[in-house]
């Protein structure tokens, strides 16, 4: 009888993507002794060996340094640290996520920790790299879990030397000398009253310098002319993504465009925003993603026409449409989607007719990101304005050159660039064009108030279709093109004729 309700009863298991069968995985120690994942210590992370990061090589992180140090004039230097772990409240702290040029350069995940890579011509490689830790300190493992170990620097991430944090002053100082060209970023003032000082002695205090005459004497070395950004420098190597980051991306993009199309399937009247937030988190997650790369907006109805709208605390009516702007980060990469939907899962006349019009402008914007179009961000930002004027006065607007397209109903710009960071090289020239390894937001909108210069039934939908594009020499590719966006997909995810499970 037993055993006949077992079979009758049926229980359905989610398979995260890693759950394999327990033989294809070698056993491993746990807890591991490293202070990241490794090949070694998390097998089912990683698809080679050769691999510092989940699905990034260790010679690709060679091959950035490379790349940094050889475009530097000759006797520089470069110090990048971590991120420092940020507390929610009194020692409640948040999950630690790295500094972003920090782990380009070196991939090390772990906090309280800094590098120095100094251009050396006469080495193989052009440079040295000196990668500072806590190191080991079993007590604090006890509580943190473990670090890795100084002496496998140079194996793992391929280090010169390795140092303890707490030399990291006197280190700094002694080489210090050798060189005309510091490039080195500041972090910015905590409040608009610091001063560009006060600045300087964060960064200096948290790397643990153990006397204040010493640290007012790194300080007034920090302050020379030989002082350089290295953002910029960084910026323009990040830019370009590397077949092994492409991968990664379209990853992240894969998972987050899946959600995307369950959260369709789940959504219905009656539910609170915060629950399709939650649900899409919880899908990314399944699946491996590390963490959101943004707070999620999910906005029904009027809530659409706030661009930033994360309060997510509203119910959702029936013939509203839902807005959701989301990403999942995966393996150190970020994805952003925007998918606009009804919320009965079928379009209105209105909603279908606004819908089509700004996804008729999505589609020719996208394929105008070739190189050989010889289009910025910046002119294919302005060929966005044109073709939605042209789009929404086919449908009933009265659109001249007054303003009210870019003032009113499209008020942000089209597109970013993403990688590691959501809004990726933020100091990159919008006015240079697009090139090859490029990966770029494509993401025009319309958001319309009740007013009445604009048709009625078109009052208090907002629009936005967003997708991550990668330049490449021949075409487009949407690396974000499991997200459904056609009409007939999107209602088709909606209702349930996809196939797709809600959860």
């Amino acid at each position: 009888m037993l055993s006949s309700l077992r079979r009758a009863v049926s229980v359905r298991r989610v398979a995260h993507p890693h759950a394999r069968r327990l033989s294809t995985y070698p056993a491993v120690a746990k807890p591991s002794v490293y202070g990241q994942p490794v090949p070694d210590s998390h097998p089912h992370l990683f698809q080679h060996n050769d691999e510092l990061t989940p699905g990034i090589p260790a010679s690709d992180y060679e091959q950035r340094r490379k790349k940094l140090m050889d475009s530097l004039p000759d006797n520089s230097i470069v110090v990048a640290v971590s991120a420092p772990i940020k507390y929610m409240s009194a020692n409640i702290f948040y999950k630690y996520r790295q500094n972003s040029d920090f782990w380009y350069l070196t991939g090390f995940e772990e906090p309280d920790s800094a590098v120095i890579l100094e251009k050396s011509p006469s080495t193989s490689q052009g440079y040295t790299m000196t990668l500072f830790s806590t190191g080991k300190d079993s007590s604090k493992e006890k509580w943190d879990g473990a670090r890795t170990n100084p002496s496998l620097f140079p194996t793992i991430f391929r280090a010169t030397h390795s140092l303890p944090i707490t030399s990291f002053s006197s280190h700094f100082r002694s080489i210090l000398p050798k060189y005309s060209n510091v490039y080195i970023d500041l972090p910015n003032p905590t409040h608009p009253s610091s001063t560009k000082r006060t600045s300087q002695k964060s960064l200096l205090k948290f790397l643990t310098l153990p006397a204040r005459a010493e640290y007012e004497s790194v300080l007034d070395t920090l302050s020379t002319s030989k002082r350089k950004p290295l953002a910029p420098e960084l910026a323009r190597l990040r830019a370009i993504k590397s077949p092994a980051e492409q991968c990664v991306m379209r990853q992240a993009a894969d998972i987050s465009a899946r959600a995307h199309a369950k959260t369709m399937r789940f959504t219905r009247p009656g539910l609170p925003e915060s629950a399709l937030a939650a649900h899409f988190e919880y899908l990314c997650a399944l699946e491996g993603a590390q963490r959101p790369a943004y707070v999620p907006v999910v906005a029904s109805g009027a809530n659409a026409l706030i661009i930033h709208y994360t309060s997510n605390n509203h119910i959702i009516r029936p013939d509203e449409m839902l807005l959701i702007d989301a990403g999942c980060e995966f393996n150190g990469y970020a994805s952003d989607i925007t998918r606009t939907y009804p919320s009965t899962g079928t379009f209105s006349p209105a909603q279908r007719d606004l819908y089509s019009a700004i996804l008729s402008a999505q589609k020719s914007l996208i394929k105008l990101c070739v190189p050989s179009s010889h289009h910025s961000l910046l002119s294919l930002h302005r060929e966005s304005c044109s073709l939605l004027r042209q789009e929404l006065n086919q449908i009933g607007f009265n659109l001249g050159r007054e303003g009210d397209l870019e003032r009113v109903l499209y008020p942000h710009f089209l597109s970013h660039p993403i990688g590691i960071d959501l809004h990726e090289s933020a100091g990159i020239d919008r006015g240079a064009d697009i090139k090859p390894g490029m990966v770029i937001t494509i993401e025009p909108g319309i958001y319309v108030p009740p007013t009445p210069n604009f048709p009625t039934h078109f009052h208090n939908i907002g629009i936005r279709i967003e997708d991550e594009v990668l330049i490449t020499e021949s075409e487009p590719i949407i690396l974000s093109v499991s997200a459904p966006k056609e009409i007939v997909d999107v209602e088709g995810a909606c209702q349930g004729l996809l196939g797709l499970e809600p959860y």
